[in-house]
């Protein structure tokens, strides 16, 4: 394996510096494997395996988690991919543009925001196609609100690799120092506080889940904190998606935020939901329920 050349990486506060490579050429191939996509892998497949592990404490199966994510995996990247050439449209359609490079993931350009609303609505679609399945869709999106939480906290790792998703000059403790255009800068390691701030999320959702009072009450709080935290980190990045004078991404997370925190004060303080109508109640009340005597 040939490691790629690259620049070091280093964190003065925490007296670390590292130079790691951005993935390795598979020899005889001259084919490269960046360690973006494997760490991206690494946490969907890890996140999967979570799922299936509480799968039953959702009133699911391993099986439907194999289905959420044989459904929600692809419908993920094509969103996250449509996201991102929409608010970068004229690097791809502008003059003298390839307008054909927008298939090319390998060149970068995935938004995880994007990713949320095409696994969302690639699940609504199979949910809603079968009656079956339909009481399926808010468990759903429960466990898809940890396994994301699972998938972002390690997934951003790979911009650490790719040493992109970096905010401004900072002069703090974590502090990260990185050569770009010959100079050495020392920036906000912003996929660091996001990684942070998404495993803090699975530590407190993973117990509040275990104490929901209705189906989708996970997912709101996923909403709400992950949109509190990206709200509050992308304000100090220097890459990101714009729409006129507005970050793209922050909007949307400050407004899925506010929006996720009103239905749960709607639906937890007035319309006060019977835990008795979570599926997984009703699967075990049905499972426990007797049998009907034969004629």
């Amino acid at each position: 394996m040939i490691f790629s050349d690259t620049s070091p990486i280093s964190f003065p506060g925490l007296g670390i510096e590292v130079d790691p490579p951005t993935g390795f050429t598979i020899p005889g191939t001259g084919f490269e494997i960046k360690f973006y996509g494997l760490i991206i892998a690494l946490g969907v497949l890890l996140a999967v395996l979570y799922a299936v592990r509480r799968s039953r404490q959702f009133g699911l199966t391993a099986d439907d988690i194999y289905n959420l994510a044989i459904i929600g995996l692809p419908c993920a990247i094509v969103g996250a991919r449509l996201y991102y050439v929409l608010f970068e449209w004229d690097r791809f359609f502008g003059p003298g543009a390839n307008w054909y490079d927008f298939m090319n993931i390998r060149k970068g350009g995935l938004a995880i925001y994007g990713g949320v609303i095409g696994a969302v609505l690639g699940i609504v679609i199979f949910c809603l196609s079968s009656k079956k399945r339909r009481k399926k869709l808010l468990p759903y999106f429960d466990i898809s609100g940890l396994g994301l939480l699972i998938g972002q906290a390690i997934g951003r790792w790979g911009n650490f690799f790719n040493r992109e998703a970096h905010g401004g000059p900072s002069s703090g403790l974590l502090r990260m120092g990185i050569i770009e255009d010959g100079t050495l800068m020392y920036v906000h390691p912003t996929f660091l506080y996001e990684s942070l701030w998404n495993l803090a999320g699975l530590i407190l959702l993973h117990f509040l889940s275990k104490k929901r009072k209705f189906d989708g009450q996970v997912f709101l709080y996923y909403l709400a904190w992950y949109g509190l935290g990206r709200a509050w980190i992308e304000g100090m990045r220097t890459d990101s998606l714009w729409w006129g004078d507005f970050r793209v991404s922050q909007v949307l997370a400050a407004v899925s935020c506010l929006l996720a925190v009103g239905v749960l004060l709607y639906v937890l303080l007035i319309k006060r939901p019977d835990p008795a109508n979570m599926l997984v109640n009703c699967v075990s009340a049905e499972a426990d329920a007797p049998e009907e005597p034969k004629e």
